[in-house]
């Protein structure tokens, strides 16, 4: 009972730093990343096709991201569903690849990035303090129920939250790279 609240509550806060890990790496940082059009998709035979599926993207250099479309045909269609997209990049096609430039961004736009790591760091340190708080409560009302006695209860407590520790410890590092990655010239 205890063992198996302790694993459910570290898979929660696992899958918690593993979004945050997501959710930055769409952000633009001025170096292109191929992750970056992971979440574009593009219609495809009337079907929703993720772009990495439909193209190779290669990163020929560190402001600049090239998409090779394996149906030529579909070209059109991906320059738009990256113009919708939420990148803020306009792309170049001369008819075999789409090139996107990433310029630096500037050193206000720089800010609001941090800012908004900051904001996804936040709410990421929530959701791993919501997993502690489930998982108290289910030991509380195993306590409730006889299932454990109250000293294993308190140990486990301290154990989940030596385990909540490590998480938020991971998000900030997590945070501190990003930012510095982020206010890099």
């Amino acid at each position: 009972m205890i063992e198996e609240t302790y694993f459910e509550a570290e898979e929660s806060m696992e899958k918690a730093i593993n979004a945050l890990a997501s959710d930055y790496s769409r952000i633009r940082t001025g170096r292109a990343s191929a992750r970056m059009l992971d979440h574009i998709q593009v219609e495809y035979y009337g079907v929703p096709t993720p772009i990495t599926q439909l193209a190779g993207v290669k990163v020929p250099e560190a402001h600049l991201l090239v998409v090779e479309p394996w149906d030529k045909s579909i070209l059109r269609a991906m320059e738009k569903a990256i113009m919708a997209s939420d990148l803020g990049i306009t792309p170049s096609n001369d008819g075999f690849v789409i090139r996107l430039p990433f310029p630096a961004p500037t050193e206000e736009r720089r800010r609001e990035l941090v800012k908004q790591c900051k904001n996804m760091a936040e709410t990421t340190r929530t959701a791993v303090r919501n997993a502690r708080r489930d998982a108290n409560a289910k030991l509380e009302k195993a306590k409730k129920a006889s299932e454990i006695s109250e000293d294993d209860m308190h140990r486990a407590q301290d154990e989940i939250q030596k385990l909540t520790d490590k998480f938020i410890a991971k998000v900030d590092e997590t945070f501190k790279a990003k930012e510095a990655e982020v206010m890099e010239v």
